[in-house]
């Protein structure tokens, strides 16, 4: 059998990073993996959620019907778009006034729109309505997956490396200082948000997914919607 091709958009190179080691647990077959954001050919697109903003934005301009149909898409068998659900408590405005005056301009969605926590999900949904109006005119398709990691996706990766009992996995996905704090933590535990220590500490999340599925709603929300999709 062939390997799947899934397309993924993400804030960072460290999301990249987790988001292929949870595939790596979810999915039952080989798959290549392709980050279409950030993209090195496309700085202009810049990082983080404002570079998803961005993504989908060019995305809406560039074909009116299902991302599935896109012709520069159809070629993969999934796309993952990923947003941290802490995107719902940020602005427009902390992006720059371009993309403010872009904001008003299409009429998108409304941020900040956090909800209060727990529970996690509470933001999910207008954090998803959000992102469906940049991605205007173009909208999801059956192969569309999103994967919203609550508060961030260093939720998952807390629940993969630390042990049963930590404090850091109380309310873990409410917790909007997560990935700070891992970087805090003693030697032996410590992860820095960069790549490197992201790719080092992958191998755990795909060996561990059934604690961060226990510890995170928001990885079981996104465990279901790959399955469906497939």
């Amino acid at each position: 059998m062939s390997d799947m091709h899934i397309a993924l958009v993400a804030e960072g190179p460290t999301d990249y990073e987790i988001v292929k080691a949870s595939l790596l647990a979810i999915l039952p077959r080989s798959f290549v993996l392709t980050p279409l954001q950030p993209e090195h050919t496309r700085p202009d697109m810049g990082t983080g959620w404002s570079g998803v903003l961005k993504w989908c934005h060019a995305a809406g301009h560039r074909h009116a019907g299902t991302l599935d149909t896109d012709p520069t898409l159809e070629g993969f068998d999934l796309l993952i778009i990923h947003l941290d659900v802490d995107v719902a408590a940020a602005s427009y405005e902390d992006c720059g006034p371009a993309v403010t005056e872009m904001a008003l301009a299409n009429e998108w969605a409304d941020l900040p729109c956090a909800q209060p926590c727990p529970p996690a999900s509470a933001s999910v949904a207008p954090l998803t309505g959000a992102l469906m109006s940049w991605l205007q005119p173009a909208q999801p398709g059956a192969k569309t997956v999103l994967c919203l990691p609550a508060q961030s996706i260093g939720a998952w990766l807390a629940a993969a490396t630390l042990p049963s009992g930590h404090a850091l996995l109380s309310a873990a996905e409410c917790n909007a200082q997560l990935e700070s704090r891992l970087r805090n933590l003693p030697l032996s535990q410590r992860i820095k948000k960069t790549p490197r220590d992201y790719r080092a500490a992958a191998s755990k999340v795909a060996a561990n997914w059934d604690a961060i599925r226990a510890h995170c709603g928001q990885a079981r929300a996104f465990e279901q919607a790959v399955l469906a999709a497939l």
